[in-house]
């Protein structure tokens, strides 16, 4: 069975999701579709493929599509790909709004479709190890630090960065959220550059999450306190470190899972999801609940 996919959108990000989608058995690519139609040629002749400038054009011939264009845009795209039956997988966040999410969670369900959000740590190997020992955390702590690009500042930096680790720590918690507190400001651009979320969950269980798209280099960790053990995951090294109490005081031992591209991990998954109608890893009710926190975040720091 050959599943015909196409990618709206082939900027940054979305070359890769053409790309890897050539690679993948199986799959057939259809076609690219971009606004910039020389971009979406380029593309094409890249991969062998369709180019056009009106996604609208290569519905018809796909089973499964990509969107990976400004989040502001996911919405009437996403919309038009379920009416036609299609299933998606669109970039994160879902939505700009958690009605938005909420309007295509219903149409999916009403046309038989899939929707997987690309939430894209969660396919990290080293977020996908540590997950095997992460139990009950008690206290999380998430940095999400990147230089100023000018990329993704349509949106402010809770939606464009924070999302990721919102979406890791509620999988971990797996518990609804009882207080928010936060606070951040715009430093570059005119939305959020810099935030900091304190989250409290019903059974006690606490977390910090720090994002900044201001800081000189990047950095990405995620750091559980838990009943046995403290573990930190460098998700850039695709590296855990586990500390857990001994006779000496702490003992230490290192994880390092077998590298893999995590993009083509999710795309194949999703690939997976769409020919044995699995419901993904990562739903678009998983890609809503993040988007009501981190929307939640973003309007106390505004307030």
């Amino acid at each position: 069975m050959s599943i015909k996919v196409g990618v709206i959108g082939v900027g940054y990000l979305g070359q890769h999701h053409a790309r890897i989608y050539a690679e993948i058995e199986g799959v057939h690519l259809v076609g690219v579709a971009d606004v910039r139609k020389e971009r979406a040629e380029s593309i094409a002749r890249q991969y062998r493929c369709e180019a056009v400038s009106d996604y609208r054009e290569i519905l018809d011939a796909v089973d499964a599509l990509s969107i990976v264009t400004p989040t502001t845009t996911h919405y009437p795209i996403a919309l038009d790909c379920l009416k036609a039956g299609k299933d998606i997988l669109v970039e994160k966040p879902i939505t700009v709004t958690v009605e938005e999410a909420d309007h295509l969670i219903r149409e999916a369900g009403r046309a038989g479709c899939i929707i997987q959000v690309g939430h894209l740590e969660r396919y990290n190997p080293a977020v996908l190890a540590a997950s095997d020992f992460i139990k009950e955390p008690i206290f999380i702590e998430s940095e999400r630090l990147s230089p100023f690009l000018g990329r993704g500042t349509d949106v402010d930096v809770t939606l464009d960065l924070m999302i990721h680790d919102i979406d890791i720590i509620l999988s971990l918690v797996g518990r609804s959220v009882t207080d928010i507190r936060a606070v951040g400001a715009s430093v570059l651009s005119d939305k959020l550059d810099v935030a900091k979320a304190w989250l409290e969950f019903e059974n006690g269980c606490t977390a910090l999450a720090t994002v900044s798209r201001l800081s000189p280099e990047k950095q990405r960790k995620l750091k559980v306190s838990q009943r046995d053990a403290y573990i930190v995951i460098d998700y850039q090294a695709s590296e855990i470190k586990r500390y857990r109490k001994s006779a000496e005081g702490m003992s230490m031992d290192v994880v390092k899972p077998e590298r893999k591209e995590s993009l083509k991990e999710e795309l194949r998954d999703f690939v997976h999801c769409v020919m044995e109608r699995k419901r993904p890893m990562v739903s678009g009710v998983e890609g809503r609940n993040a988007l009501r926190v981190v929307m939640e975040i973003t309007e106390k720091i505004k307030l």
